[in-house]
């Protein structure tokens, strides 16, 4: 008689590299996976579309982490195919409550329309799943989460497999061998999921994507050119802005309200302040 999988041994899965998945969701058992490609998110490469960008910035829906961890769960199970069983879903509920296992959704008043919840073991999010029941809601939820992972000081986001969705959010796939290396340097690190003190709005969920325009604008006025190289680019994301009008006049350009920003908190800080 196979032994039976408790939490422990599902954590000191997650620590060798691997997960579980069940053949369906009326399927007993699970089997462990560890795939030749694996798909991950860098931190600092979420991309955020101009679509993406305007939909964080509506505000019309609620933000919440942990609120219902269960929900969240049997939403990504709700499909006409899904790897959760009743063992798992149980597994991932006594996880949630050791505090290894967390829950991002989004709420639209009482209505639960998008989420994601994954495993969390040193500075390693190991995403298990999401689900969206409104137009975008997933990966509302998607950077959101990136935010606050980049907060608690996480450096991996294992997204298990690469799908075209995760890809154009800048998600990619490296080696199984690559992998390890960056779990076991994540494993060895510390993060929270719950940063003291973090505080987040659509606003700063959304940096990341005027960060890039702004230095992209920037940058081409410099070299008086209308494009830019990804080299000169990403040299170039973290340098202050030393003009002010400038500063003020892109701002305008980028998002309504950023130069009354400028003029409160200095040029020289502003893109260290996006890029924080």
């Amino acid at each position: 008689m196979p032994e039976p999988i408790t939490p422990q041994l599902l954590l000191s899965a997650y620590a060798a590299g691997v997960f579980p998945m069940a053949e369906s969701a009326d399927t007993p058992g699970m089997q462990w996976v560890d795939p030749h490609r694996r798909g991950i998110f860098e931190l600092d490469k979420f991309h955020i579309s101009r679509s993406l960008s305007h939909r964080i910035a509506q505000c019309n829906y609620r933000i919440q982490t942990n609120h219902d961890f269960a929900a969240t769960v049997t939403a990504c199970a709700d499909r006409a195919e899904t790897w959760i069983n009743d063992e798992i879903f149980a597994l991932y509920l006594a996880l949630h409550g050791t505090g290894h296992a967390h829950s991002l959704e989004v709420w639209d008043g009482p209505a639960l329309v998008g989420g994601v919840y994954g495993v969390t073991l040193g500075a390693a999010f190991f995403g298990e799943s999401m689900f969206s029941r409104r137009t975008d809601a997933s990966k509302i939820a998607l950077a959101w989460l990136v935010h606050r992972l980049r907060a608690g000081g996480f450096s991996l986001f294992d997204t298990q497999f690469l799908t075209p969705h995760l890809a154009s959010l800048g998600a990619i796939e490296v080696s199984r061998s690559a992998y390890h290396k960056r779990l076991q340097a994540a494993l060895n690190q510390a993060a929270t999921f719950d940063p003291p003190g973090y505080a987040p709005t659509p606003y700063l969920v959304r940096q990341r994507k005027i960060q890039n325009v702004i230095a992209r604008m920037v940058h081409g006025r410099k070299r008086g050119a209308t494009g830019d190289h990804p080299a000169d680019k990403s040299r170039f994301v973290h340098q202050p802005i030393q003009n002010r009008q400038m500063c003020i006049s892109l701002g305008r350009a980028v998002i309504g309200g950023i130069a009354a920003f400028i003029q409160l908190n200095g040029q020289s800080s502003v893109l260290r302040r996006l890029a924080a």
